[in-house]
């Protein structure tokens, strides 16, 4: 398996390569994705993309804590994390390979 990490670049490659559009233009596309995503999340919305799966927010309340480092406790401020749920098919994708699938290079 390879360690690679997929960038806005490769989306906006894969845009291009699949509209047909300009550059700029998919640039701004993959963006904008982005950017409904974030700010639905930020809004406390849940962002179902289906065949894919579930992003949502959830709050974490304070707790004690270790320093992993120092073994010392330490208070583990109350916070909102992303958490992700792939769907059905994404997990089975996963475990299948890409059988059928084509990837993006």
């Amino acid at each position: 398996m390879e360690n690679r990490t997929l960038t806005r670049r490769d989306l906006r490659i894969a845009v291009i390569r699949e509209v047909g559009l300009s550059q700029n233009e998919c640039s701004d596309f993959v963006e904008n994705v982005l950017s409904l995503i974030s700010d639905a999340l930020v809004r406390g919305e849940q962002v179902k993309i289906t065949s894919f799966g579930t992003f949502r927010t959830r709050d974490k309340a304070e707790r004690w804590g270790r320093n992993p480092k120092t073994k010392v406790p330490a208070l583990i401020d109350a916070r909102r994390v992303v958490t992700f749920h792939a769907s059905r098919t994404l997990k089975d994708r996963i475990r299948d390979g890409n059988k059928g699938h084509e990837t993006v290079d």
